[in-house]
């Protein structure tokens, strides 16, 4: 069965933004999550279909290959973006939407996990400027991130040296007290040990019992060539520490590039538009072009038109995925006098003398077709 227009199935335009695609993904994740329809196999599918759907919409760079290749773009790729079969499972995706477990724990009161065991820590995002040349060549960034990391004092156990840690005995290590009214349950929490599902008779000094300080700590990220603004990293084991010892989370870092005084980017090509004379134009000249590596020579042949393309091959931005190098492509941009000096205006005028009844081709064309326009 053909997959449905990932737009489709979450009920939005295809120009919507970030934060329209996300409220639509929770609203119809909640209605289709398993534990709210446990059997059916249709809601299920759907859920995954969904976590599929705002996986890829969520994501600049795969919305933008899937904008313009639709579902081919990750067939071409199998793999390319994790997963098996390219995507995330959808309950990862799920919690990272919604943070942490199944909202549902919540609401009915049936927690999963114990929260007297330890825990992974929250990941983090830490935005990044850099430059045109730094994107395009990759290289070496060392961020300050300040962040919770494990105690040192209590090794992240939360508690004095010595000290005795026990269970909770208001909500027995659940984190939770459950108050019956009617039909109805509600969970809360746990007034005594505050959700942690146990309780520590002499809490670490340093930590207050968290088992986490906040520290200020340097990191050193390798950019890959070819990245691009909204490209983001993944820092593993560089978030906030875990609970009670539990492993960290990660970091996500998202690059953001300057914009460049010469070049603009297309994908992994290049453009840039460089000024030649009246003479050169006409005449033809050997010109020297910038480009990411130093300059390179151009030969423009006589006659050459104002907003003429040269391509450059292999001198734009290396592939990210490792598929080659794009190319430059070079705009020749005429310019045109602003003050002439008596002799060059004399001799323009000489010049324009002889061209008189031998009308360029272009101008002729032209010409032509506008007196089309009156008859």
């Amino acid at each position: 069965m053909a997959k449905r227009d990932y737009y489709e199935v979450l009920g939005v335009a295809r120009g919507a933004s970030e934060e329209e695609i996300k409220k639509a993904y929770r609203k119809l994740a909640v209605k289709y999550h398993p534990d709210k329809n446990p059997g059916d196999k249709a809601a299920e599918e759907k859920f995954k279909e969904l976590g599929e759907a705002y996986e890829v919409l969520s994501d600049p760079q795969k919305r933008a290959a899937y904008d313009e290749y639709g579902h081919a773009a990750f067939d071409r790729r199998a793999g390319g973006f994790g997963g098996a079969g390219g995507f995330h499972d959808p309950f990862d995706v799920f919690r990272e939407v919604f943070g942490g477990g199944s909202i549902f724990d919540d609401l009915f009161g049936t927690a999963r996990s114990d929260p007297s065991q330890p825990q992974r820590g929250e990941d983090l995002r830490y935005d990044l400027e850099i430059t045109f040349e730094e994107a395009a060549h990759g290289c070496e960034k060392e961020i300050t991130v300040t962040k919770p990391e494990r105690c040192s004092t209590c090794r992240g156990s939360g508690a004095e040296e010595g000290s005795r840690i026990r269970t909770c005995g208001t909500c027995g290590g659940r984190g939770q007290v459950i108050t019956s009214r009617g039909i109805f349950s509600l969970a809360q929490t746990c007034p005594h040990c505050q959700g942690a599902g146990r309780v520590i008779d002499r809490p670490c000094r340093s930590c207050r019992g968290t088992g986490r300080r906040e520290q200020t700590s340097r990191i050193t990220l390798r950019i890959p060539a070819g990245v691009d603004s909204g490209s983001r990293l993944r820092s593993s084991g560089n978030g906030e520490a875990g609970w009670r010892g539990g492993p960290p989370g990660d970091l996500y870092v998202v690059l953001h590039v300057k914009p460049h005084e010469i070049f603009q980017r297309d994908g992994d090509d290049l453009l840039c538009e460089v000024p030649v004379s009246f003479v050169q134009a006409a005449l033809g000249a050997e010109i020297q072009v910038p480009t990411l590596d130093g300059s390179a020579s151009v030969r423009i042949p006589p006659g050459t038109q104002p907003g003429t393309v040269f391509r450059l091959k292999g001198k734009g931005v290396r592939n990210i995925q490792g598929y080659g190098q794009g190319d430059l492509h070079v705009r020749i941009n005429v310019e045109v006098p602003s003050r002439l000096t008596a002799a060059q205006k004399a001799k323009l005028e000489e010049f324009a003398e002889l061209c008189n009844g031998h009308e360029n081709p272009i101008s002729q064309s032209f010409l032509e077709k506008a007196k089309k326009l009156f008859r």
